[in-house]
């Protein structure tokens, strides 16, 4: 347990690659920037300057070279350095006990389909729904995004849905999301997708990570969580809690209560139920970040992917959640279709645990989705308010009647 769960923690430095390193870091703009550089030096050669100026490239140069995740408008954010050459230093520890954990989850599905007991298979569903929860509505939407606040019996049971997904205790996971956020697709991203698909999936688990991730998260305020009781208490006894909630007790349960063989119990009610929800967690930063239509903003790689939104309780509306971060629904939908996390928190908003959900007003969406839209906002048919109203007046209407 220890060795898998130093995946999740910080790292120092790099070394150069291997099989691996040619798998997650396919893209290197470093030569190109160079050449773009020296071909402006060449074009400025012998015109008039003004005194101390410089034909040195500098900003943004390319899309790999984004800034910021609007591309670079945001001008408080101070632009990154990017590394000579991508190094990494594997992990091997880390890929050993991912390696063991995803083949025993296929083993698992072979024995849920062969010979695991129906309550088993519940069972399993069940830890699925109230840790992937625990990610979702509290360490990615209360607590990294501060979307809504909870009274202390939410949090506590937040605390305790994620304990169960084990994913690291939720301060360290709602900083490092921050960090994603605030440097998207740099190298202080910490699951950097321009690094490939492999990398912002798993392989950013089983390298060292960037010198830019630690230095940027170093910097960010945190204050807020730190200040939280009950992620100090998660935080502290984190090494005695995940192992009792995600490993200890969903094994001994379906043996003690419906009399599931200890194999079954290990290799299905634990093991896969864990290896599933941490690739449908994975999958938001990597398969979100590539695939999928961009209603609000075209320019950056976060993606509306209906798949990944279906399995991950919403989180698959990305390219949405990304320009409106601070929204409780991480989507425009007026429903709870493929967003379970969101009717998991008007529940608790109907009862007064949750409360200042904060949402996005629907001019705010309009006027960006017209600014920075892909052309992809839908609409529900003909009539819709949201309708291009030049598609109203070119359209072919064929046997015309008055009305």
């Amino acid at each position: 347990l220890s060795a898998t769960h130093s995946a999740f923690q910080e790292a120092k430095s790099g070394c150069e690659g291997n099989f691996f390193s040619s798998l997650i870091q396919p893209i290197n703009p470093v030569g190109s920037r160079k050449r773009i550089q020296k071909r402006n030096t060449q074009e400025f050669k012998g015109q008039s300057m003004a005194p101390n100026a410089t034909v040195e490239a500098t900003g943004v140069l390319n899309e790999l070279d984004a800034e910021t995740i609007d591309g670079g408008l945001a001008k408080d954010v101070t632009p990154l350095k990017r590394a000579e050459k991508r190094k990494i230093k594997l992990v091997w520890r880390n890929v050993i006990a991912f390696g063991y954990l995803h083949l025993a989850a296929v083993y698992g599905a072979f024995l849920m389909l062969t010979s695991a007991r129906l309550y088993t298979i519940a069972f399993a569903f069940v830890l699925y729904v109230v840790s992937g929860l625990g990610i979702t509505a509290g360490a990615h939407r209360l607590w990294a995004h501060r979307s809504y606040k909870a009274k202390l019996p939410l949090r506590i049971l937040l605390a305790v849905f994620n304990t169960i997904a084990f994913q690291d205790c939720a301060l360290h996971w709602a900083r490092d999301h921050r960090v994603h956020h605030k440097y998207s697709e740099t190298d202080a991203d910490p699951h950097n997708a321009t690094r490939g698909f492999f990398f912002s999936h798993i392989g950013w688990l089983l390298c060292r990570k960037h010198p830019e991730v630690i230095a940027k998260g170093k910097q960010l305020d945190i204050s807020d969580l730190e200040s939280d009781p009950v992620l100090r208490f998660q935080r502290k006894h984190y090494m005695i809690l995940m192992p009792l909630a995600c490993f200890v007790l969903p094994t001994i349960a379906p043996v003690y209560f419906w009399n599931e063989t200890w194999t079954n119990a290990w290799f299905v009610a634990t093991l896969f139920r864990w290896t599933f929800i941490l690739n449908v967690t994975w999958l938001v930063n990597s398969a979100a970040h590539k695939w999928g239509d961009k209603p609000y903003d075209k320019s950056i790689s976060p993606s509306e992917n209906r798949t990944v939104a279906s399995f991950a309780f919403g989180e698959g509306w990305h390219n949405y959640h990304h320009v409106f971060p601070w929204d409780y629904k991480t989507a425009e939908l007026g429903n709870y279709r493929m967003n379970l996390t969101t009717a998991f928190i008007d529940f608790f908003a109907k009862i007064g645990w949750a409360y200042d959900l904060k949402t996005v007003s629907k001019e705010i969406v309009e006027k960006r989705v017209k600014r920075t839209g892909d052309g992809t906002h839908t609409t529900w048919g003909w009539g819709d308010k949201d309708q291009d109203q030049y598609e109203v007046k070119h359209a072919t209407i064929i046997n015309q009647k008055e009305d």
